[in-house]
């Protein structure tokens, strides 16, 4: 079967079905909806059916395509934060991330905190897949982690966790947090359950054989291989399941999710 896009979906949309422009017909004609919520429903509508119809044709395990060694791109963009370049982060630079936690917790039975070097002695699971830009760009790269599944597994989810929340050490907006769970600026992102146990799903360690470049998001980042770029969360410090994104910051579900970007970035 021809590879399912998330571009030919939304396409598939607009010339089969229709199910789009009808939702956009209700928004606009709407009278107590004015342009910019009318708008903000139509594309909200257009990620839900993207995510329903996806999970619908490839199911929820189906893999992203795997490469050869011999096509990881000899030129992989880093991209967004290069270097949080703060204090603290830098401190764990020059300790070879020695002291780094990763800290597991909200919904779960057990709240974890692992050094990078008890994830390293965790079983592991090595990828080669290609990343997708937003912008325009991909590339194909190799990637070793623990699989995100087997973390959670061991944390053990309580009933009604729905989501998986990273929170990360990079800021976009130069402002490293100042004591709170989220300061302004500072960069997140969520999955679902779905996706969190996906046996592609990992918190990387290392990048074509080689532990995490500071550029690429050292020590940790997040791989959902089915989902564009800027889900792949770098930095990561803490992982927390909710069984709701209402009330995390923006209430989206993510850093660009805030400022107006699908929460669903399925290919």
């Amino acid at each position: 079967m021809a590879l399912f896009t998330r571009r030919a979906a939304l396409a598939g949309g607009l010339t089969g079905s229709g199910l789009l422009l009808a939702g956009c017909s209700q928004a606009i004609h709407a009278d107590k909806l004015n342009g910019a919520r009318a708008f903000q429903h139509v594309l909200d509508y257009g990620a839900d059916w993207t995510l329903h119809t996806q999970r619908f044709l490839l199911g929820g395990g189906a893999l992203a395509r795997e490469y050869q060694p011999s096509e990881i791109s000899r030129d992989f963009k880093a991209n967004g934060t290069l270097n949080p370049d703060y204090p603290a982060y830098n401190q764990a630079v020059s300790e070879r991330f020695a002291n780094w936690k990763l800290v597991i917790d909200g919904m779960v039975a057990r709240p974890l905190s692992l050094s990078l070097a008890a994830l390293k002695r965790l079983p592991a699971r090595s990828q080669i897949t290609r990343h997708d830009c937003v912008e325009g760009w991909s590339a194909i790269g190799g990637w070793t982690g623990t699989p995100l599944g087997l973390l959670l597994k061991a944390a053990g989810v309580q009933p009604g966790a729905r989501y998986a929340v990273f929170y990360c050490a990079d800021n976009l907006e130069g402002e490293p947090a100042k004591g709170g769970d989220q300061a302004p600026g500072q960069y997140y992102e969520s999955i679902d359950l779905v996706d969190a146990f996906h046996p592609q799903t990992l918190i990387a360690y290392a990048m074509n054989g080689q532990p995490l470049a500071v550029a690429h998001g050292a020590p940790l980042r997040l791989r959902v291989e089915r989902q564009l770029g800027y889900k792949q969360a770098k930095y990561i410090q803490r992982i927390s399941l909710t069984s709701t994104l209402a009330g995390i910051n923006g209430g989206k579900g993510g850093y660009w999710e805030d400022r107006g970007y699908e929460w669903y970035a399925g290919m």
